[in-house]
C-alpha cells in the first residue's frame, strides 16, 4: 500500500472510529475504577470488530448491504436510543450505577451496532474488486487507539463534570442514534 492508498484508508478508518470514540467517551464517564482494564478491553472489542465487519462486508457482498440497511439501522438506533435515555434518567435519579457500556454483553452490542459502517466500507471494497486485509487493520488499530483513549478522557471529564459528563455520554448516545435514524430516511 502506497500513500496514495494510505491517507484515504487512514481518512476512512478514522471516520469509522468516530462512533467508537464516542460510545467510548460515553462509557468511560460512568467507570469508577478499573479504568485502564476497562479502556483495553473496549478498545480490544471495537477494534476487533472495526477490523473483522470489513472483511464480512468484503466476503459477504451486495446481498448483506441491502438486509443491513433496512433491519441493522433499526436496531442500531433502538439501542443507541435506549442505553442513552438510561444514562440520563439514572443520572436525574442520582443512581450510583447506570447502565454498565464496560459489561461484556453491552460492549459487545455497542461494538457490532458501531461497526456496522464498517461493514458497508467492506462491501465497497469487495465491490471495487480491493485488498482488504490491510485496510481493515489500519480500521482496526485506529478504532483501538480512539476508543481506549476515548474511555480514559471519558472518565477524566467525568471527575471533573461529575454527573453532568454522564448526562453527556446519554446525549451523545442519543445523537448518534438520531443520526443513524435520519440515514434510514435520507
Amino acid at each position: 500500500m502506497d500513500v496514495t492508498e494510505f491517507i484515504p484508508t487512514l481518512l476512512i478508518a478514522i471516520g469509522l472510529a468516530m462512533d467508537a470514540l464516542s460510545v467510548s467517551l460515553a462509557g468511560g464517564a460512568l467507570l469508577k475504577k478499573n479504568i485502564i482494564r476497562t479502556a483495553l478491553a473496549a478498545g480490544g472489542m471495537f477494534g476487533f470488530f472495526q477490523f473483522l465487519m470489513p472483511v464480512l462486508g468484503w466476503l459477504a457482498g451486495a446481498p448483506l448491504s441491502r438486509f443491513l440497511q433496512t433491519v441493522g439501522s433499526w436496531i442500531v438506533v433502538a439501542l443507541f436510543f435506549f442505553i442513552g435515555a438510561k444514562m440520563i434518567y439514572d443520572a436525574f435519579k442520582g443512581k450510583e450505577e447506570s447502565v454498565n457500556l464496560t459489561g461484556f454483553k453491552v460492549l459487545l452490542l455497542l461494538a457490532i451496532a458501531t461497526s456496522i459502517d464498517a461493514l458497508a466500507v467492506g462491501i465497497s471494497y469487495g465491490l471495487m474488486n480491493s485488498e482488504i486485509i490491510l485496510p481493515s487493520v489500519i480500521i482496526g488499530v485506529v478504532a483501538f487507539l480512539f476508543s481506549f483513549a476515548g474511555v480514559l478522557a471519558g472518565h477524566k471529564l467525568s471527575s471533573i463534570l461529575g454527573t453532568k459528563m454522564e448526562i453527556v455520554g446519554g446525549v451523545i448516545l442519543i445523537l448518534m442514534g438520531v443520526r443513524f435514524l435520519v440515514g434510514i430516511f435520507v
